[in-house]
């Protein structure tokens, strides 16, 4: 490369080209590039200003006349446009020598509310470079309509506001610049409210309505203002948005009787409930305001008014010889305390009668309800006013009640008890003594008695269900509020006073107290400890109420606790298992096919419900498009066939996560070893370790191992001492007997080949097995074809031993009898010692009398490599017997 040095001095600037010492050019490119002088020529910066939104193709500026050119450059400088965002909206016409518009510009679009905005772009020309920076600043017009953020804004207002009152507007938005942004808003009609536009220190303004004359909601419930914001562009464009103002009411109105003066006029020997008239006021207002409540401005026994309708109506016994006429003050109140007055006035007609008059002398009230009967509770004087067969009168009670009414003496009348009294059944009565006397048309009085019955404390406190069942969701905070209880009494005062009590028992050996509490007076269930769902589920105990009688009475209910469980234990993973110190890999043979089982993924939530319902995703892996986990069992399969390029190292990340709310996950990293073979699998797992665990038990089968090889040696030394002794004693008494018998030389034969013939009679077998694998390898060597058991060289020797043999020699023929046994172990790395080479050899050789035990780390060879031994562990014996 050649860096650039660009130089500007005024209007004028260079580029020198300088070659580093680490550059790769060739001699004649150095000598080329130092002798030619290239200059470009810059005549200042070219600005130009356009309109936004001008059509495509319109004229921008004259290029060439104002950089003082001709177009012949242009077309021989190979003149281009060159923008750093590239997309051109000024288009360079190199015929014409002009700029024009390329693309749509919208300057809301390009700077939004920065000013100036300006598109920055250079021309580029060739033979000789040339550099020219062009600025076009975009003008705005005004083409964007100021509008408001809501279609229409509703506001509520009191009636009861004050003038200066201020409310909060939205501004208009307009997303041109300058003058052609809002400059100002109007708010018509202009009566009872005025516009206040303020500005920040930033520069924003904001507006605000402001109440300039008070409102009255009985005139005009509603007022609807325009609000209107205009920008200072030509021509000017203007927004609206209408604003409803709901007047709400106040009360400020009295209620308003229809007259000043109501009259009547009523028979002296009207009954009571006569409806004597219809008293009205209205009320200006509205809603609760303007609802009106009647009565009277002192209480009257004689009339009694409707508070709801101002009906009146007589409840006493007019008498025209006592009041001839009655003036009551009426009272129209509204909900805001506001009233009027008005008054009633009634006139008593006069019939030529008088009733009798019942006069009550005594009255015991209360009674208590296990009062026996013919007890008194008042005692009456009865009199008509008038004599003969009219003063004569007859008393009566309303029918259905308890009681009685007995004559004692002249005018003397007693009210008693006719059978038992219960409060709970009835706790008042108004009893009605009627006196009629005989006279035509005959006239009546009537007496009403309120008696009330005190209570007695007969009434155990019930409660609605003999048993309850509250749930309680687990994780709770101590003194939480878990059910409420409510027990009735039907006795009154101090006997129905509940008082609420916790029947103490034991649960999982512990108070029931030590679980919750109770209110003695509300009777609410609070947790005294937080309780696990795991731990306990539900738990029962009994509630008593007691009265506060003399003496007190009680029952008791059963409230069950369910504990509702809380999604707060995470997923554990049962499979595969995870430590810090050890790594455990999944095999899959590179001809597994689509759907192949790898491992599966074994996890359980200790919650219950959904919340221990889990799912299964995959997070990462290594190759997404070779495995797959299902959502539900957790199954690691394949989704493709698995090929030769796949890598052996497969990291596979899975998230196991309930259905709580919130969901509670737990990650796994699952290693899978694509490959055929375990030495495969060795080689991309240098660091292959077992669990603590899993060495132990290894340890102990290793140990087993051993001990079985050294039985074998055992039996072994055993068997080579007794086939010894058995070739001695064969031998002396060969050799005994060897002077009486020829001695014929012992000739190997030769066979076609070239080589001896032998009796090879060794055999290899690897036997590789693991704990946890789908697959062991039995492999069956070939014998062993240098393995000969005559040597040449051995053979001239014997044959030389027998030439020089005299008869009577004792000859020994050659005797090599020995049994290899090998034992080869492989150990997993121990955790504090991780090495993959700490294979140990235990290897037993005996030879004759000669027995040795070596101990030594196996070399990693090729044919371990190509063993087809799965992973894990695996074990190499040969028994080597040879016989000669």
């Amino acid at each position: 490369m050649v860096p650039l040095l660009i130089r500007r001095v005024e209007n004028m600037s260079w580029i020198c080209f300088h070659g580093s010492s680490g550059s790769a050019i060739r001699k004649w490119q150095f000598g080329l590039i130092f002798s030619v002088f290239f200059s470009i020529y810059v005549e200042g910066q070219v600005r130009y200003s356009i309109p936004e939104e001008m059509t495509t193709g319109s004229f921008v500026g004259n290029i060439v006349q104002d950089l003082g050119m001709e177009v012949k450059r242009l077309k021989s400088g190979r003149a281009r446009v060159f923008t750093e965002d590239s997309r051109e909206y000024i288009g360079l016409n190199a015929d014409k020598g002009t700029l024009v518009v390329k693309e749509r510009i919208d300057r809301e679009e390009l700077c939004g509310q920065v000013t100036p905005c300006s598109l920055h772009f250079q021309i580029i020309l060739e033979n000789p470079f040339e550099l020219h920076r062009i600025d076009v600043e975009i003008l705005d017009i005004n083409d964007n309509t100021p509008v408001f953020p809501n279609k229409e804004i509703r506001i509520e207002i009191s009636e009861g506001s004050l003038v200066g009152a201020r409310f909060p507007l939205e501004n208009a938005m307009d997303p041109d610049v300058g003058m052609n942004s809002i400059q100002t808003y109007s708010l018509l009609p202009s009566d009872h409210f005025t516009l206040k536009q303020h500005s920040h220190a930033e520069g924003t303004t904001y507006l605000e309505m402001v109440l300039q004359a008070t409102l009255d909601r009985e005139t005009n419930e509603q007022h609807t203002l325009m609000l209107t914001a205009v920008d200072g562009g030509t021509p000017q464009k203007s927004g609206t948005v209408k604003i409803y103002i709901e007047v709400s009411d106040a009360n400020d109105n009295a209620p308003v009787f229809s007259s000043g003066l109501y009259k009547s006029s009523l028979p002296e020997d009207s009954p009571n409930g006569t409806v004597i008239l219809t008293v009205s006021a209205t009320d200006a207002d509205k809603g609760t305001n303007g609802e009106v409540m009647y009565s009277f401005s002192h209480a009257s026994d004689m009339f009694t008014i409707n508070p709801l309708t101002g009906e009146i109506k007589l409840k006493g016994k007019l008498d025209f010889e006592t009041n001839k006429q009655h003036k009551i003050s009426v009272q129209a109140m509204d909900r805001g305390r506001l009233s009027h007055s008005s008054k009633v006035q009634i006139d008593v007609l006069d019939v030529n009668d008088n009733a009798p008059v019942i006069t009550l002398m005594t009255f015991s009230n209360p009674v208590p309800e296990d009062a026996s009967p013919d007890t008194v509770i008042a005692m009456l004087n009865i009199k008509d006013l008038d004599s003969g067969r009219n003063g004569q009168f007859k008393c009566i009670l309303n029918p259905d009640l308890p009681f009685r009414i007995k004559s004692s003496s002249s005018n003397i009348y007693s009210l008693v008890t006719d059978q038992m009294l219960d409060r709970e059944i009835m706790s008042e009565y108004n009893i009605t003594i009627t006196a009629t006397d005989d006279g035509s048309p005959q006239r009546s009085t009537n007496k009403t008695l309120t008696l009330r019955i005190s209570d007695v404390n007969d009434n155990a406190p019930l409660f609605e269900k003999i048993s309850y069942t509250a749930y309680l969701m687990e994780n709770n905070s101590p003194g939480v509020s878990i059910f409420s209880l409510t027990a009735s009494d039907k006795d009154t005062g101090n006997n129905a006073r509940i008082s609420y009590l916790i029947d103490d028992s034991h649960k999982n050996g512990l108070s029931v107290s030590s679980y919750v509490s109770v209110s003695s007076e509300s009777g609410v269930i609070h947790a005294v400890r937080a309780f696990d769902f795991e731990q306990i589920k539900q738990f029962q105990f009994c509630i008593k109420a007691q009265d506060g009688g003399s003496p007190p009475l009680s029952s008791n209910v059963t409230l069950t606790v369910y504990i509702k469980d809380q999604n707060d234990n995470a997923p554990q993973v049962l499979y595969p298992v995870q430590t810090g110190g050890s790594l455990v890999a999944e095999m899959v043979p590179r001809s597994a096919d689509v759907g192949y089982l790898v491992t599966k993924v074994v996890a359980v939530d200790v919650d219950s419900g959904q919340n221990a319902w889990l799912s299964y995703k995959l997070q990462k892996a290594t190759d997404r498009a070779l495995f797959e986990v299902g959502l539900q069992n957790g199954e690691i399969r394949t989704i493709r066939q698995v090929t030769d390029k796949d890598v052996v190292k497969q990291k596979l990340t899975v998230v196991v996560e309930d259905n709580g709310q919130p969901s509670r996950s737990a990650t796994v990293n699952v290693n899978v070893a694509v490959a055929d073979s375990f030495p495969e699998v060795l080689s991309e797992y240098p660091d292959f370790t077992h669990e603590k665990d899993y060495n132990d038990n290894l340890t102990f089968y290793l140990v087993l191992a051993l001990a079985v090889v050294s039985l074998l040696f055992i039996f072994s030394i055993i068997a080579i001492i007794s086939v010894k002794i058995y070739r001695w004693k064969q031998n002396k008494l060969f050799y005994q007997s060897a002077a009486n018998l020829p001695v014929i030389p012992y000739y190997p034969p030769v066979y076609p080949d070239g080589t001896l013939g032998t009796l090879q009679r060794v055999y290899n077998y690897e036997v590789c097995g693991t704990t946890d694998s789908r697959m062991s390898d039995v492999k069956f060597t070939r014998p062993d074809s240098q393995n000969s058991l005559v040597d040449v060289s051995r053979m001239g020797t014997i044959e030389r031993e027998k030439e020089g043999a005299d008869v009577g020699a004792k000859v020994r023929p050659p005797n090599l009898s020995y049994i290899q046994m090998g034992a080869f172990f492989m150990f997993w790395p121990k955790p504090d010692k991780p090495d993959l080479n700490n294979l140990v050899i235990i290897s037993l050789l005996f030879s004759g009398t000669r027995s040795w035990v070596t101990w030594g780390k196996m070399p990693r060879h090729n044919s371990f490599k190509n063993s087809n031994c799965p992973n894990r562990c695996f074990f190499w014996l040969t028994l080597d017997l040879r016989n000669y």
